[in-house]
């Protein structure tokens, strides 16, 4: 079926919200915003979601800092580099013409590809806590994770496709060379392994599919397949003489999750400790530098994929709900900017960011008191690693760019 141009308007889907052709919409906004005196934002930079990005980039060093007092391989020089890395980063996106990229699928997926598939090339590739998705830059000794990057790149892959469509997919087909095209990064990752990063993309893409315009039907039918689909593979992973698709530690992670009691003191000890942790703060936190948890050793991993439970033991309920707030902020005025941009396009790679924002904040808080599996996704701007620190802050520049490059009024 031929595809819509990519300069014109999406038409309102029927049934009102009850599709998702007008739900997107309704998220996007198909109607350019009138002018008025009391716009939050009219130079360069939209402020209003760059405020909260620096605010948690500066809440995150606070809390890095303090774990570098108690925990050698949170080193503080190293996470200052990463911000570093991500401010020219989030800089260079921010001035870059994100424009040029909606009809370069091709070269994205190319693109794409190449970052998942760098870790598997000999004398570049490097372990870490057995995963093998890493390389380790020649000269300096760098080690960096490309995926990080890759996730960057699937959303503008993603939303390239998706604004051909102009907020209506019509045919069945197209919406299924969609699916596929996300299957693409998503088979790409699993195979380092990296569940945490597969989900990430998975959830990113399949949102701006929906904001694509697909068809609710086929929706459902989707996540039908994927729910049968994944209870197949963790019924077969506990199987005797069936496939195990799941490595063992990631069925005994979801083992735990079900029931911790199972195994306190082996694979549920993470997530004891977190939870410990997480409460021991109760409303303001034992202050400072004073996370016994983590300072102790009893809190694995404290400041990386725990590390939402070392902010809690520190600073308590009141600065859990400042994180909460700031991220809060920073998601709801992205999603706020899809409302402005006309640009179909445009839309879809705000659409992309908010949910991965959105994803990985429920993912890592969730995984710290007990109401997720735990996977190992980083608290965005937050945890300690360069090349997640690089990926978040250039997302905030994909946000800037969007607004940057809009069209401005005669």
């Amino acid at each position: 079926m031929a595809k819509h141009s990519t300069s014109a308007q999406a038409k309102v889907g029927e049934g009102g919200l009850g599709s998702f052709s007008a739900f997107y919409s309704h998220i996007a906004g198909q109607r350019a915003p009138r002018a008025s005196s009391r716009n939050l934002s009219r130079g360069p930079i939209w402020w209003p979601q760059l405020l909260p990005a620096i605010l948690l980039v500066i809440y995150g060093t606070v809390v890095i800092y303090s774990a570098s007092l108690t925990i050698p391989e949170a080193s503080f020089p190293r996470h200052l580099m990463g911000v570093a890395m991500g401010a020219v980063g989030g800089f260079l996106i921010w001035r870059y013409d994100y424009r040029a990229l909606a009809n370069m699928s091709k070269v994205l997926l190319v693109v794409d590809c190449v970052l998942m598939l760098l870790p598997s090339v000999p004398g570049l590739s490097h372990n870490a806590l057995g995963m093998t998705g890493w390389i380790k830059i020649p000269i300096i000794g760098m080690t960096f994770q490309p995926s990080e990057i890759a996730k960057l790149v699937t959303i503008y892959l993603m939303a390239s496709l998706g604004a051909e469509y102009n907020g209506k997919i019509e045919s069945l087909a197209d919406y299924a060379k969609l699916c596929g095209m996300l299957l693409v990064p998503f088979v790409l990752i699993m195979t380092q392994p990296d569940l945490g990063t597969g989900l990430i993309i998975l959830v990113t893409g399949a949102a701006i599919i929906i904001c694509s315009g697909a068809k609710r039907l086929w929706v459902i039918i989707t996540i039908s397949f994927i729910v049968v689909g994944a209870a197949l593979i963790v019924t077969t992973s506990m199987t005797e003489g069936m496939p195990h698709l799941l490595k063992q530690y990631q069925l005994n992670r979801l083992i735990v999750f079900m029931d911790p009691s199972v195994d306190p003191t082996g694979d549920g000890y993470n997530l004891q400790q977190a939870k410990i942790a997480v409460g021991s703060g109760g409303l303001i936190g034992k202050g400072f530098g004073n996370a016994t948890q983590a300072a102790s050793g009893f809190l694995p991993e404290a400041h990386t994929d725990f590390v939402f439970a070392l902010l809690a033991e520190e600073f308590g309920f009141l600065g859990s709900v400042v994180l909460l707030g700031l991220f809060g902020v920073l998601i709801f005025t992205t999603v706020a900017l899809a409302q402005r941009i006309e640009a179909p396009f445009g839309k879809l790679v705000l659409v992309g960011v908010a949910t991965m924002w959105s994803f990985q904040l429920l993912q890592n808080v969730g995984m710290c008191i007990g109401i997720m599996p735990i996977t190992g996704i980083p608290l965005p701007f937050v945890s300690f690693g360069s090349s997640s620190m690089l990926a978040q802050m250039t997302a905030v520049g994909m946000v800037q760019s969007v607004w940057n490059h809009r069209p401005k009024a005669g």
